[in-house]
């Protein structure tokens, strides 16, 4: 990231060498349509409360932020969205002003009464405090606490009287005009511009949320390419071209990937969105996903694991796709696995030393090498540490504590009096039964999982119980902390380490983004002190220091780095992964002549 400092808005878009900076001149094809999948579902796409990355998927089609980021510079570089320019940020760096794009309209829609609706700072204003509201239990609200002048003042009132006041002034959240968004924060915060530009920040109007209510997640209302056209929960999605929509030129800068001087070539020029149509089905069987891409169903498909020797030599595709004009994107992302212990649950929470040497003990007998060879299929590496490689944060020479050591995991549970019983199964110190639920989702994956889990288990002596539960439903009982033990994968939302490090921050628990319900004095005085520093080597070492307290504390069993294996059609154009942005439709193009 870079800290900005006292950028003028006489800055252009065009000045600083920006993308998104002209009207498209023409609308998207309607019969352009391409065809995707989701390899679970969504749950609604009300983005202050979820943080499903599917739900975020889409989301980015239909709402917009502030800013967004560059599509082919690597590392992720923030570019104007609806904002004119980068943001004036003040000497001291605690106020950001913000000047809109006039003439940026939300689609046609029923709370609006007939009225065609602009997009006004307010609304972002808006959006902010409707993250802080209780009532919203924004999955983002951890993040914006102790950050805007006079905001948490009003949150305040809200806990008091069980209403958010949002006409009440803020002193830090001000628009002095219809175009003009002032912030101001209590301490300076070098990732609010990235924070600015992730999908939970895309702009919604108050008309919305009050006209829908609770059922906000299945009425998205935007200002982006895309609006909803069909829905169905936890079977597909529909997407069409937003008619309003502004439209801009194709005119990114190729970066240092070879891919990109032929990407420019595809796509230069052209008024986008040129796609008129995105039709999203969830299949959750990989070998079904990989079958309709095979059979020319599907655009483009995330290539499972197990079916990349059908397609792969090593790390390049097999000479018949390649034939057939199939090409492959093959990055790292910045993302992990890894699975969490509920620190409520009775039998794997709890901070004592026992507690701690059960999960311990636990996280070390699991073999990631298996999982990387027989799941995998050797498309992964172990992780080192819970900031990945491509963003501020990781750090090359750190090292993940906890070993694979069987052996040392069955002396560390002898120590603390987890006894073995006649039929080879441990008890709890105080001689309860003790069985260790890892939860799963239904399909070819998790079940060879959870075989590996089982394992493991085994050769400590814990009994293992593994149920089966819907993404969806999983999700919401792990916001509620009511699994003992679930396995996830975090990917970045914004190019900084911290987007990590925030789902273990006490304030977050049973908010639904500290899933672990992880509450450690060390740990939060480290992110605080974090939250406020530039990017430099001062930051860099709280961040390993809260690295290595979530280690001793055995707060979640670190897995794996993925290596991403992207299959595109010949017919698709301008594909190519954004590290941070999903929604990327927008900048694709196809022709199937």
């Amino acid at each position: 990231m870079t800290r900005l400092r006292l950028l003028s808005t006489a800055v252009s878009a065009v000045a600083l060498g920006l993308s998104l900076h002209a009207a498209a001149l023409a609308k998207a094809d309607p019969n352009k349509v391409l065809h995707f999948t989701f390899e679970q579902a969504d749950d609604g796409f009300d983005q202050q409360r979820t943080s499903n990355l599917y739900s975020t998927w889409v989301a980015d089609a239909i709402y917009e932020t502030l800013l967004t980021y560059d599509y082919l510079a690597r590392p992720a570089k923030l570019i104007p969205e609806t904002a004119e320019s980068l943001p004036e940020v003040s000497a001291d760096g605690r106020t950001y002003t913000f000047h809109l794009k006039k003439g940026i309209y939300f689609t046609p829609d029923p709370a609006f009464k007939g009225v065609k609706r602009e997009l006004v700072a307010a609304d972002y204003a808006y959006l902010i405090k409707r993250i802080l509201d209780p009532k919203t239990r924004s999955q983002q609200a951890g993040s914006w606490e102790n950050k805007i002048v006079g905001l948490d003042a009003v949150v305040k009132d809200a806990h008091k009287t069980g209403r958010f006041d949002y006409d009440a002034p803020v002193e830090g959240l001000q628009t002095p005009d219809k175009y003009t968004l002032r912030i101001q924060l209590i301490e300076p915060d070098s990732t609010l511009n990235h924070m600015l530009a992730n999908s939970h920040l895309g702009a919604i109007a108050r008309e919305v949320v009050e006209y829908y209510g609770d059922d906000l997640g299945r009425h998205p209302v935007g200002t982006g390419a895309y609006m909803l056209k069909e829905y169905v929960p936890r079977s597909r999605v529909i997407l069409e071209a937003n008619p309003d929509y502004r439209g801009f030129t194709w005119d990114f800068k190729p970066g240092k990937d070879a891919i990109d001087e032929k990407i420019v070539r595809e796509m230069k020029g052209k008024a986008m969105p040129q796609i008129g149509r995105i039709e999203i089905a969830i299949i959750e069987e990989e070998h079904s996903r990989f079958l309709a891409f095979d059979s020319g169903q599907l655009d483009l498909v995330e290539l499972s694991d197990p079916a990349s020797p059908k397609v792969l030599d090593k790390d390049k595709l097999r000479p018949d796709y390649a034939a057939r004009g199939v090409s492959l994107y093959r990055y790292t992302p910045p993302a992990i696995t890894y699975y969490y212990f509920n620190m409520r649950d009775p039998v794997v929470g709890g901070y004592s030393l026992d507690k701690i040497a059960l999960r311990r003990a636990i996280a070390m007998s699991y073999n990631v090498n298996e999982e990387i060879g027989q799941v995998r299929y050797g498309q992964a590496v172990r992780a080192l540490s819970m900031v990945p490689p491509g963003i501020f944060g990781h750090d090359p020479s750190y090292r993940y504590s906890i070993p694979q050591d069987r052996e040392l995991a069955n002396k560390l549970l002898d120590r603390f009096n987890y006894k073995k019983g006649a039929d080879g199964y441990r008890t709890r110190p105080d001689g309860k039964p003790l069985t260790v639920k890892i939860w799963s989702v239904p399909n070819t994956r998790d079940k060879a999982l959870m075989e590996i889990w089982k394992r493991a288990l085994d050769s400590i002596g814990i009994r293992g119980d593994f149920p089966v539960g819907s993404f969806a439903d999983n999700l919401k009982a792990a916001y509620r902390c009511e699994l003992m033990m679930w396995g996830l994968g975090g990917t970045a939302s914004i190019p900084d380490g911290i987007d990590f490090l925030d789902a273990y921050y006490g304030p977050n628990a049973g908010r639904g983004a500290n899933r672990a319900c992880y509450e450690s004095k060390a740990f939060d005085a480290l992110y605080e002190k974090a939250r406020v520093l530039p990017e430099g080597p001062e930051r860099q070492a709280l961040y390993n220091q809260m690295m290595r307290q979530i280690e001793a504390d055995t707060v979640m069993s670190l897995n794996l780095w993925r290596v991403r294996n992207w299959l595109i059609q010949p017919w698709v154009k301008g594909f190519k992964k954004h590290p941070i942005v999903y929604g990327d439709w927008r900048y694709l193009d196809l022709d199937k002549k």
